[in-house]
């Protein structure tokens, strides 16, 4: 699990760690009520829950700039809530209501979001890394300094498109972060089974794009390699791969029942690495918070989740007519 070439780690604020410690939890226990709301069949369809891999996308998020762009893949509601899109619309588009953010059309895995620049799930394995790209290729053609972050898996590290992207991110020098979530399984399957190279960010210097390997389960290690990434593409160097060493506690999706794996190598990185109790250790062992004050942070998160699968419940199913809506985009 561990990164062969760790960056060195920020100095951070009290306020900073609070911060990140925040929104980790956030994540992780609005993941445990949407797994709750499956099981209660308020949520349909495919449901891949992003427990134990917090620490990645806080962790680039806080690199980022108004104005930056982020895509992933269908385990996407942890980018969403990362990137300041509201519990409330996340929630009631899991549950396929009209005040969802896609009107209840998209589910779990098409969500989408102009305002906060969050372009999606994506259900098509490794389909949303050359999408990535295309944002970065925009911001190159308007001459802006922003930078696209394309997340995708260890899975579809292993599809072709992500290789022609490569090539021509490269080529063009598009200011693009390509984030691979290195979460150890691609579906039932353990990367020692269906990849080739021990280190998949390696495989960017065919490209010549630089990139390493990151401990994705220590958020302030995620933010210090994000810094580096974000700076290299955002001066015009061109792409870069940061591949996060994490872990997904719970099965591929909500239908996987994860028999690939024993329930013992599960607990040991919860025991060791869970990215949560890792800051939770620095406030403590810091003396930046007692663990009363860590507690109350809890419950109000756990209340702002509970308001949120409210709201989802009590939001109405879109109408019929909105079959026909969304389809086409007018341009003048």
């Amino acid at each position: 699990m561990a990164a062969k070439k760790p960056a060195a780690k920020p100095n951070i604020s009290k306020e900073e760690l609070l911060d990140h410690y925040r929104e980790m939890l956030l994540i992780r226990r609005f993941e445990e009520k949407a797994g709750q709301l499956y099981g209660m069949g308020v949520i349909g369809g495919f449901c891949h829950l992003y427990i134990g891999q917090e620490a990645v996308v806080v962790g680039l998020e806080a690199t980022a700039k108004d104005g930056d762009q982020r895509i992933t893949s269908y385990r996407d509601h942890g980018h969403m809530l990362a990137s300041g899109m509201d519990p409330k619309g996340v929630m009631a588009e899991l549950a396929g209501r009209k005040d969802g953010y896609s009107k209840g059309k998209g589910g779990s895995m098409h969500m989408f979001s102009a305002e906060k620049n969050f372009y999606g799930g994506h259900g098509i394995v490794g389909a949303q890394v050359p999408l990535g790209a295309g944002l970065g290729f925009a911001n190159r053609y308007r001459g802006n300094d922003n930078v696209s972050f394309a997340y995708f898996g260890d899975g579809a590290a292993n599809q072709g498109q992500v290789y022609e992207t490569f090539n021509m991110a490269s080529l063009w020098k598009l200011p693009v972060v390509f984030v691979i979530e290195n979460n150890q399984y691609a579906m039932g399957t353990a990367m020692k089974r269906s990849t080739s190279t021990p280190d998949i960010y390696t495989r960017g210097q065919a490209f010549g794009i630089p990139g390493e390997a990151v401990d994705g389960m220590d958020v302030l290690a995620v933010k210090a390699a994000g810094e580096k990434a974000v700076a290299h593409a955002r001066a015009g160097n061109g792409p870069y791969i940061l591949e996060m060493k994490t872990y997904r506690y719970r099965g591929h999706s909500m239908s996987d029942p994860a028999k690939y794996r024993s329930r013992e190598e599960v607990q040991k990185v919860r025991q060791e690495k869970d990215p949560i109790d890792h800051v939770r250790d620095l406030l403590v062992g810091g003396k930046h918070a007692t663990e009363d004050e860590l507690k109350t942070i809890d419950k109000e998160i756990k209340a702002v989740v509970n308001e949120s699968a409210k709201f989802a419940q009590d939001s109405p199913e879109p109408d019929i007519s909105e079959l026909w809506t969304d389809i086409y985009a007018e341009v003048s």
